[in-house]
């Protein structure tokens, strides 16, 4: 993949801030976007002179233009690891439809926005490397987080779609879901995994490039492999084939 920048959202604190310290610390140039100054400026001060920061909000698509467009006054963006998102803990009698839809604004409209500008330059490139950070929530949504367990199983989907929609016409622009697991970050719990061994994992994955790695989904460090039909079985029994999920190596 051609030299260019990398996109990380989310950047001000927990897993966002881990990968860019990662990322950094493996030669990349990175830009994090987040919506507070001050807590991009504590990443910058970790990650070092490989680190731009972009105050931006990547709910609002006119604050994700600009923030871009700074982005690519400093390179095409050849990178995007969409790891904003909020986690709100609150129960459905005191959700309301719009509070629901701001969460939904961000982990998922967030998501669409920056994958809709790094697509600009990816397209133009032909490849490109996009890490959807999601998780199970959408399977097993705890109590009182309605909004962030609709909008991460909608993330889920949304990267299924970009490579149905990409897959054939730009197979060079490699698209997986990653779901780091439980952390010890404010969204996460406190005997949560340290989001920088996390981060190893993460940018590794943000780094490997092989296009059959398209469409697939890892959690933490290991590929879940996607559900096979009975035809499907059949078929790998009578070829002697035996799938094996791959692991991202650090």
């Amino acid at each position: 993949m051609s030299t260019g920048m990398t996109v990380v959202t989310g950047a001000g604190s927990g897993l966002g801030r881990a990968l860019v310290v990662e990322l950094c610390a493996r030669g990349q140039h990175v830009a994090g976007l987040g919506r507070r100054a001050d807590a991009l400026q504590e990443t910058a001060a970790l990650a070092g002179d490989l680190f731009t920061a972009i105050p931006a909000d990547v709910s609002d698509p006119a604050s994700v233009r600009a923030a871009f467009a700074q982005v690519r006054a400093l390179g095409p963006v050849t990178i995007l690891i969409n790891n904003a998102g909020v986690y709100p803990h609150r129960d459905i009698f005191d959700e309301t439809a719009q509070s629901f839809m701001e969460t939904v604004n961000t982990n998922l409209g967030g998501m669409v926005a920056c994958t809709r500008e790094a697509l600009a330059d990816m397209g133009a490139a032909g490849e490109g490397r996009i890490v959807n950070v999601s998780s199970f929530s959408d399977l097993s949504p705890p109590p009182c987080s309605a909004a962030y367990s609709v909008s991460k199983g909608a993330c889920t989907v949304f990267s299924r779609a970009l490579v149905a929609d990409l897959g054939d016409r730009l197979p060079g622009i490699v698209v997986s879901t990653w779901m780091p697991g439980m952390l010890n970050t404010d969204m996460g719990i406190p005997e949560g995994l340290d989001p920088a061994v996390a981060a190893k994992w993460g940018a590794a994955l943000a780094l490997w490039s092989d296009r059959t790695l398209s469409g697939t989904v890892f959690e933490m460090d290991r590929e879940i492999l996607p559900p096979r039909g009975l035809k499907g079985k059949l078929k790998d029994m009578l070829l002697l084939r035996r799938r094996k999920p791959r692991r991202i190596s650090v």
